[in-house]
């Protein structure tokens, strides 16, 4: 029985020794590591404490495009999707037919999803000629979630304003027909930039339209943007929505 005994405790602290001496694989700590910066990073930038970045940090692209084309995405814009209905349920309209709702175009009513796919989600620095090139083919498909929103809320009653930063000169047509062919139908109008317009930055921009709007008499109840140049300035409305974009960032 001793014999046994002492067996029994070699064995065990074989058994110990083995298991101290193993180690996580230094590669699996590294993408982890990984991981969590650009889950940071990722946060930082929807939190707008990022102003001004440039491009997608390159150890973050397997991380973004997961992020985009894995799921989360879509389930992030459908949540917010719910919570502004929420919101919208409890709004008494008027009857002069001046509550307004605005939605930014790009990434937030249609997607450039496909485009930045092979900007490597944001990786590559912006590249207007190419983007040109692109718009101008006129495919952006809907986001679902803001297509549902955007029904509800022209069934609601709202006057709802498409305001982009797209040129209306070279854009105007193909946008309001890639709009069309994705769903939206019932807006009260579309603005794009004109030649007014040139030089202004986003903020400056979308300020002056809302001040306008608002001076025609709308009540804007509602501001929704993938971009914080989209929501911030003058006249942003009752109340402004961020939907998520990890992929570019407009001044």
């Amino acid at each position: 029985m001793r014999g046994v005994r002492e067996v029994v405790v070699i064995v065990f602290l074989a058994i110990c020794s083995m298991a101290n001496a193993i180690k996580p694989c230094p590669r699996a700590t590294v993408v982890r590591d990984e991981v969590s910066y650009c889950l940071s990073w990722r946060m930082s930038v929807e939190a707008n404490n990022m102003a001004g970045w440039r491009t997608v940090p390159m150890q973050c692209l397997p991380y973004i495009q997961g992020y985009m084309i894995g799921g989360q995405y879509d389930r992030d814009m459908a949540f917010i999707a719910d919570q502004i209905l929420s919101y919208v349920k409890g709004i008494v309209l008027s009857d002069d037919g001046m509550d307004a709702w605005i939605l930014d175009v790009d990434d937030t009513c249609i997607s450039n999803l496909f485009y930045y796919k092979g900007k490597r989600f944001g990786c590559d620095p912006y590249d207007p000629k190419g983007f040109k090139a692109w718009a101008l083919k006129g495919g952006c498909p809907a986001i679902s979630a803001v297509l549902g929103l955007f029904d509800k809320l022209v069934e609601s009653g709202f006057k709802v304003i498409l305001l982009t930063g797209r040129d209306e000169e070279t854009l105007g047509q193909v946008t309001v027909d890639n709009l069309h062919n994705q769903g939206f139908i019932g807006y009260e109008r579309l603005i794009l930039r004109r030649a007014e317009h040139k030089g202004q930055g986003a903020i400056q921009y979308k300020s002056g339209i809302r001040k306008q709007l608002v001076e025609e008499g709308y009540r804007i109840w509602g501001n929704v943007g993938d971009q914080w140049s989209d929501l911030q300035g003058d006249y942003k409305g009752n109340r402004a929505f961020k939907l998520p974009n990890p992929m570019y960032f407009v001044p």
